[in-house]
């Protein structure tokens, strides 16, 4: 059972009080200092709601660095060695926070792009359409072994690999939180952009982190995906939405929340290795599925059939002609009248390891 540990407080009073090295990933949505002096109206006169809400009000740029420094060091201190963090802004913050993250020793894996499918459109027609927002993922340290489900991405993405642009719409509809006919806040995320950091970079029961909560997006589907969560708010009416909308979400089930395990993790086994460990024994019969090939185990870890003798990769693939084949798949033993892949013996020692 997964928790959540929600905090209505100042985002660096509280983050002081976090234990070193206890927090597997970060994701920050900090304040961007847009610096808007004006009211934003459109053609008709109608007021644009845009971001102009006292949070993002700052009297320079050097009390903005400094503001983002003393939070980013404070994330740096309570990672974990092998953790990672998240940080989105716009062209107005996003160089700044750069730079500061890389002050603070982190190791840049990604910026990524966020292309808005239904951005606002720039209603004075002065500059081009601000159609995006810019991610950065980076890692705690150059050394870090940080969390990467690369093969659950690739599957997500129909088998190819993830690009660092991603086409989410901005959040509308059902989802957007609303009062009295007005966002609740300014600048929520979509939860399909929280849930591909999510799934992308955490494992299920890691400890996540969202220090600027706004209205829980993040906790919410930290909590759909297994995740722990520990969120911080110093805005009261923002805070009791999240606390609202995390308590009402629903993680999926444990059957549906397995996530895909990467090959290039998985500790190296060599055939030989079952041979020596006496798990395969020389002269055992090896098949193909259709029992057309049958070949025999040799005493160092070879195989042979059809006059050919070389590793079980080498002789699947020339048997058939092929250039490649895949040994732990393609030969079969067989154990009480079944035929099994060989692969099996190899998952049967992983788990002894």
């Amino acid at each position: 059972m997964t928790f959540a540990k929600l905090y209505n407080s100042d985002c660096l009073a509280r983050l002081k009080k976090i234990e070193t090295e206890s927090i597997d990933l970060i994701f920050a949505d900090p304040p961007y200092n847009l610096q808007l002096k004006n009211i934003l109206r459109r053609p008709d006169t109608s007021k644009v709601s845009a971001v102009n809400d006292y949070w993002d009000k700052f009297n320079s740029f050097e009390d903005y660095d400094k503001f983002s420094n003393d939070w980013i060091r404070e994330c740096n201190r309570i990672l974990k060695k092998n953790g990672s963090m998240w940080v989105i802004g716009s062209y107005h913050n996003i160089f700044r926070v750069g730079k500061i993250i890389q002050d603070n020793n982190f190791w840049i894996l990604n910026d990524v792009i966020w292309n808005k499918k239904n951005p606002m459109p720039n209603f004075k027609g002065t500059r081009l359409t601000n159609a995006h927002e810019t991610l950065i993922w980076a890692a705690k340290s150059d050394k870090s072994k940080y969390t990467f489900n690369y093969q659950s991405m690739k599957t997500f993405n129909d088998d190819k690999q993830l690009r660092s642009d991603w086409d989410i719409a901005i959040c509308n509809g059902s989802e957007r939180m609303i009062s009295n006919n007005k966002k609740i806040h300014s600048t929520q995320k979509p939860e399909a952009l929280l849930y591909r950091v999510i799934l992308c970079s955490s494992n299920k029961n890691d400890l996540i982190l969202d220090p600027f909560m706004g209205t829980g997006t993040t906790g919410a589907v930290a909590k759909k995906l297994g995740r722990n969560f520990i969120g911080i708010e110093k805005d009261k009416k923002y805070f009791k939405v999240s606390e609202q909308r995390i308590k009402k979400a629903n993680e999926i089930d444990t059957n549906f929340n397995i996530q895909m395990i990467d090959k290039k993790k998985e500790k190296r086994i060599p055939f030989g290795y079952l041979v020596e460990s006496g798990l395969v024994e020389p002269g055992l019969n090896l098949f193909d599925y259709k029992k057309k090939y049958k070949a025999k185990v040799m005493a160092d870890g070879s195989i042979y059939c059809n006059k050919i003798q070389g590793s079980i990769h080498k002789v699947g693939a020339e048997i058939q002609g092929m250039p490649s084949c895949n040994g732990w798949s393609y030969w079969h033993f067989n154990i009480e009248g079944k035929l099994e892949p060989i692969d099996f013996l190899r998952k049967k020692i992983r788990k002894s390891l």
